[in-house]
């Protein structure tokens, strides 16, 4: 027999005969320490998304850096994305990138989108070109889109443009993890108490479980901004756990 769709969900078909039992994949619980409580989660329905780790936010020459923004803080989660990410393609969980990828039109994005980046009109906003390298600003395909060239990624990666603060709002990353069969989503990348904050909470308002990965997040906002953040998930809309305690309960 034929398959047709991915290991997570699919048909198997002939000519005379389609079997539509989607047989489960094995279950690989992990348990770890969390917060509020120790949790255990299935990895074969889990996945992870890395939102916004790209060089406007996060590499000199970027958006934030002509800004004169201090982009620095927001490469904290390099390091502890390149020790987890590996281990997590290992068990075969997904790796979504979650990056903006405007349209060059910008023609999806309301007024109230492109003024929180060009508030007096004639700033260099969403699709702006910067001064000395002439990218232009989160466009899809522009270097300040890339992911930042630190990071590893592999070509199995899934990759999800967004045009918004979350990640759920005119893109196909939901139809992409229903399609995967994910109940379980791990929260990483920039910034910790915008893009990631929002996309995780219309996560959890769909269904899905949430779990932020502190060490692989980061802000470049003030401190309280983050710690508002870390507070309202742990009190609000799932988990908050260290990339490390993961790893263990995976060993």
């Amino acid at each position: 027999m034929q398959l047709l769709g991915n290991r997570r969900n699919n048909w198997q078909v002939t000519k005379e005969q389609v079997d539509l039992q989607r047989l489960p994949l094995p279950t690989i619980p992990v348990t770890f320490d969390a917060q509020p409580q120790r949790v255990t989660v299935d990895l074969a329905k889990s996945a992870i998304v890395v939102i916004d780790m790209q060089n406007d936010f996060c590499t000199a020459g970027g958006w934030l850096d002509y800004i004169g923004a201090d982009f620095m803080p927001a490469r904290k989660p390099i390091e502890t994305l390149n020790r987890l990410l590996p281990e997590f393609r290992k068990a075969d969980v997904p790796v979504i990138w979650l990056n903006w990828g405007n349209r060059p039109d910008r023609l999806n994005l309301s007024p109230s989108v492109l003024h929180v980046y060009n508030q007096s009109g004639e700033d260099v906003g969403l699709g702006g070109q910067l001064p000395k390298n002439k990218s232009a600003v989160l466009e899809k395909n522009s270097w300040g889109a890339a992911i930042v060239s630190e990071l590893e990624v592999q070509e199995t990666d899934i990759y999800v443009d967004k045009y918004r603060m979350s990640g759920f709002w005119d893109t196909p990353l939901d139809s992409v993890l229903r399609n995967l069969n994910v109940h379980t989503l791990f929260f990483a990348g920039v910034n910790v108490d915008q893009c990631v904050m929002a996309t995780l909470e219309d996560a959890v308002c769909i269904g899905y479980d949430a779990i932020l990965l502190d060490d692989c997040s980061a802000t470049t906002s003030p401190a309280f901004c983050e710690e508002a953040t870390i507070y309202n998930i742990k009190q609000c809309y799932g988990f908050v756990a260290q990339s490390t305690s993961v790893l263990s309960g995976m060993m």
